[in-house]
């Protein structure tokens, strides 16, 4: 067996049809969810990008003992383990954090490429000058981030230009040389991460003779900085950055079936986490302006995440309600490509889920940023946990009123920064009934306490198993 991995950065879930959407084109990814097992209760695990791309490659609970930060030297990878094996490992990618300079999470492919030019990447040094497409105050770091971006791109000719394009265009190159090996083939694109800035034939599919402003990279921030038409123009550019990775996902795909792969090759679309638009009042994933960065809880707009995994001889667009998480993709992999699983292994495989074997690998998930490393003090209570089981989901971090230490990040694009809360403390959690309120608007903690605790036992059980010490521990151990 041969797989794929397509990560496709900031995609969020209910912009697929087959999770319900009706209003953005994927006709790609709607025939891949006919042939592939649509998995219902996907959810981001260790956030945002890069501990996400260390949950991929190391099957651990990275939120649980390390930052956003480089692969550590030791770390027993996914494609380490396949080389050992005798398989083939090669990895296209344009997401640029984890594969920067010093990051290095494309050690141990026997075969890698990096596509230039995402984000801040200093790819080119021309023109000097720069046009922003709005006001500066709109955009988050215009002088650094937008002003490389828009050199980085300002010659493209043609959509084959673009960043998916060039990935995928890369990737099937690739397949037509090592078609008949067995491999493992990592596809990691940045897009429909911002910026924003696809074709404009697909933006005016979704917001056609709009004048005004592009707010392609915003600020993170509480979104009544924007107008309401700036705001749905946002949208637009989104859905139009959606529907050009469906378009290179899907000449990806038809160049696996026209190769005659499908019958031996199993093959996975997902991504790390969603955005959010407008929705609890927010535009970002967290909040990052020049007052302030902290996190902001992640609810499902961000923490819900696709997953399509097509396993030749499980039925096509059949629907499974078991919980995965991106730990699950490194177990799931060794095990199709009948690969020994390592015991630091902490994922567990959902191949038996696939196939109709088991109802579930888990009885909940959690999605967090980094709640522990080797250098904290103390956790900042901003951090916090979703803990999301069938019905409910508990939003918890540390508990801790205050921090009067200085804090320093570099999430979510490797520049550092000083945390700085908006939020007073204390920080208290939150509850919200799923079934009743999908998009968590109204906190019932105080009506259903009892709930609340049994997650949080569970949660506070999972780090335990995964080693936090102590010191940090004694700050999750009470609701």
């Amino acid at each position: 067996m041969n797989v794929i991995l397509i990560i496709s950065d900031t995609f969020r879930r209910d912009h697929l049809g087959c999770y319900g959407n009706h209003w953005i084109h994927t006709p790609h990814l709607d025939r891949f969810a006919h042939q592939a097992v649509i998995v219902e209760r996907a959810y981001c695990c260790s956030f945002p990008t890069v501990p996400h791309r260390n949950d991929v490659l190391s099957g651990r609970y990275t939120f649980t003992y390390k930052p956003w930060a480089p692969i550590d030297p030791k770390e027993v990878t996914l494609p380490a383990t396949l080389n050992r094996a005798g398989k083939v490992t090669a990895l296209f990618v344009d997401t640029p954090h984890p594969f920067a300079p010093g990051f290095n999470y494309q050690r141990d492919f026997q075969c890698w490429e990096l596509i230039r030019g995402q984000e801040h990447d200093r790819w080119k040094t021309h023109p000097r000058e720069v046009k922003f497409p709005c006001q500066p105050h709109k955009l988050r770091n215009p002088e650094r981030t937008v002003v490389q971006y828009l050199r980085n791109v300002h010659d493209r000719c043609s959509e084959a230009d673009y960043f998916p394009a060039r990935t995928m265009t890369a990737a099937a190159e690739w397949l037509e040389k090592n078609y008949d090996t067995e491999f493992f083939l990592y596809l990691d694109t940045f897009d429909p991460h911002e910026p924003w800035d696809p074709p404009q034939y697909y933006v005016d599919l979704y917001d056609p003779g709009y004048e005004g402003e592009e707010v392609i990279y915003p600020r993170y921030d509480k979104c009544d900085f924007l107008t309401e038409e700036e705001l749905k123009h946002c949208r637009a550019l989104y859905a139009g950055e959606v529907t050009l990775v469906d378009r290179w996902v899907g000449y990806l795909l038809e160049r696996v079936e026209s190769l005659g792969l499908m019958d031996n090759t199993a093959i996975f679309f997902t991504t790390d986490h969603g955005f959010y638009l407008g929705e609890h009042g927010y535009i970002g994933k967290s909040l990052i302006t020049p007052e302030y960065q902290q996190a902001i809880p992640l609810y499902p707009e961000v923490s819900a995440i696709p997953l399509l995994a097509y396993v030749p001889g499980c039925e096509g667009g059949k629907r499974v309600p078991g919980f995965v998480q991106p730990v699950d993709f490194m177990p799931t992999i060794l095990e199709l490509m009948d690969v020994e699983i390592p015991e630091t292994v902490e994922g567990k495989s959902f191949v038996p889920l696939l196939e109709g074997k088991v109802d579930k690998i888990r009885d909940f998930t959690v999605s967090s940023p980094t709640l522990s490393t080797p250098h904290l003090e103390v956790p900042h209570p901003t951090n916090r946990a979703s803990v999301t089981d069938e019905e409910w989901m508990l939003i918890y971090g540390s508990q801790v009123d205050r921090i009067t230490d200085e804090e320093t990040t570099q999430m979510v694009d490797s520049l550092l920064r000083r945390v700085r809360t908006l939020e007073k403390g204390p920080i208290r959690p939150e509850l919200y009934y799923l079934p009743k309120d999908p998009h968590c608007h109204h906190n019932v903690i105080d009506q259903h306490w009892e709930v609340a605790e049994r997650l949080h036992r569970q949660f506070y059980e999972l780090l335990a198993a995964a080693g936090v010490p102590e010191k940090h521990l004694r700050f999750f151990r009470e609701l």
